[in-house]
């Protein structure tokens, strides 16, 4: 792989790096750069993670050192259940990232958050931001951040002192990590730390538009458990308008996953309605689903097909 297929490869489907020069200068000095992406251990992983799960495979493919932190003590700030009821989603978790089959090392919050030096790092953190600004940084995040408590404006200053423990050169999460890691840019001099951010596209929920896929909401999103029943049933009632392409979650399903893990994307249909159909590219896909040559009932037939062809191994492996 060259240098401009590796950039390539690390920025298909990224929706920003901050900043891109600093990003250009470690691909340029660092032949090994280190990424870390994490997650609250809550109910199974879902097509929403498999977004960043992807970017990984992807980072770790251009030679990136991958890291997985298992963020059981956000999950306690943000109220997602008690310490044994975590500890069990702990273990599910590295499961599934085992059947997933990335190579990477799966940290525990818990391993290093209890430290003086961290939490002495989020102290100072806390010293220079607003209470306004963690609730912002919040929003996307937590869980009725209307009455967010305490702990959950702890949750994001842990969440940038996270980035500078597990001594990464990049920060990876969706857009709604954004605010955090800005708060983490613009206290560099205060940690003593920077970073790059990468930021990856939210999928929208499989209900409509106005919220992102979640699996706390019943229709809204498929996890690595459903079975394939359970994805047909699901992707064959989600909102998927014909000729619409903003906001629309089966689309965003076929580019940010099953493209790149499948490189090509197949439709089969009787011929009085074109005929099979294969596609290498997500931009032929999008413009003839634009135009209406591709019908909504058609594209949620192959997408369920495909996402069972790349679930199925994971959820054999995972039981």
């Amino acid at each position: 792989m060259n240098e401009s297929e590796k950039i390539e490869l690390i920025k298909r489907n990224t929706e920003e790096i901050i900043p891109e020069e600093k990003f250009n200068e470690l691909i340029k000095k660092n032949k090994s750069p280190s990424v870390y992406c994490g997650y609250e251990p809550n109910g199974p992983l879902h097509l929403g993670h498999f977004v960043t799960i992807t970017k990984l495979m992807d980072l770790q493919k251009a030679g990136f050192k991958i890291k997985i932190l298992l963020a059981d003590i956000h999950a306690l700030l943000n109220r997602k259940g008690e310490e044994k009821e975590i500890a069990k989603e702990v273990e599910s978790w590295k499961k599934t990232i085992k059947a997933i089959g990335l190579k990477c090392e799966v940290i525990l919050g818990s391993d290093f958050q209890f430290k003086k030096e961290y939490q002495i790092d989020v102290m100072k953190l806390a010293q220079s931001s607003t209470i306004n600004r963690g609730l912002r940084s919040m929003q996307e995040i937590a869980r009725d951040v209307e009455n967010a408590t305490i702990s959950q404006l702890w949750y994001p200053l842990m969440q940038v002192a996270d980035i500078k423990h597990l001594n990464v050169d990049v920060a990876l999460g969706g857009l709604e990590q954004r605010k955090v890691h800005m708060i983490g840019k613009d206290l560099s001099k205060i940690l003593n730390y920077d970073f790059v951010a990468f930021h990856t596209p939210l999928i929208t929920s499989l209900k409509g538009p106005g919220q992102k896929m979640s699996k706390s909401i019943p229709g809204s999103g498929i996890s690595i458990t459903d079975s394939c029943e359970e994805i047909k049933n699901t992707i064959s009632k989600a909102h998927c308008p014909m000729k619409e392409t903003k906001e629309n979650p089966i689309l965003q399903i076929t580019q940010f996953i099953l493209f790149p893990h499948l490189n090509k994307f197949q439709i089969s249909r009787p011929e009085k309605f074109g005929g099979n159909k294969t596609y290498t590219d997500y931009q032929a896909l999008e413009k003839e689903y634009q135009e209406g040559k591709l019908h909504p009932a058609d594209l949620k037939t192959a997408v369920a097909e495909h996402l069972e062809e790349i679930i199925s191994p994971i959820r054999k492996n995972f039981k």
